[in-house]
């Protein structure tokens, strides 16, 4: 679990990580460097789920690469399942990364939403449906590998 206290605000108490895939992680399918060296690092504290509705057909093994849970999305309802998810895991115990306008229900949901300026870019509602908006996903990743940084962008 991360905990983090936020003057202010109450304490996050993080112990899922919900990702989306393609956009987030990946860009044309391919996982972009340095990822996985964070993702493993954070595997120590929080249990990792990666979402995709696997448009490229490479979500099954790169959750298998990176020994995270893989959670398929329908294309027509990829918005509602990440928001599902989020509550299921419980809400007030997750920490969500995404940039597409798919993503804007599971960054409202989760305790902290983090949305991610790529490469694909990032859909305009969903950096508003965020908690903290971070210039890449190693940026992302970051945040919590030293949650301490969070407490200056989230403090009131």
């Amino acid at each position: 679990m991360i905990d983090v206290a936020i003057p202010g605000r109450a304490s996050l108490q993080i112990k899922h990580l919900v990702l989306d895939l393609n956009g987030t992680l990946a860009l044309d399918g391919v996982l972009m460097v340095d990822v996985a060296d964070r993702l493993q690092r954070l595997r120590h504290d929080l249990s990792i789920h990666l979402l995709s509705a696997d448009t490229l057909g490479t979500a099954a093994q790169t959750a298998q690469d990176l020994q995270v849970m893989l959670q398929r999305t329908e294309p027509h309802d990829e918005a509602e399942s990440k928001r599902r998810l989020v509550l299921e895991l419980g809400p007030d115990n997750v920490a969500a990364i995404g940039a597409g306008l798919n993503d804007v229900q599971m960054l409202r949901t989760a305790a902290l939403g983090i949305a991610v300026l790529g490469p694909e870019g990032l859909a305009v509602a969903t950096l508003n449906a965020a908690d903290v908006l971070a210039p890449s996903v190693h940026a992302a990743l970051d945040l919590l590998l030293v949650p301490t940084r969070l407490i200056a962008t989230l403090r009131s």
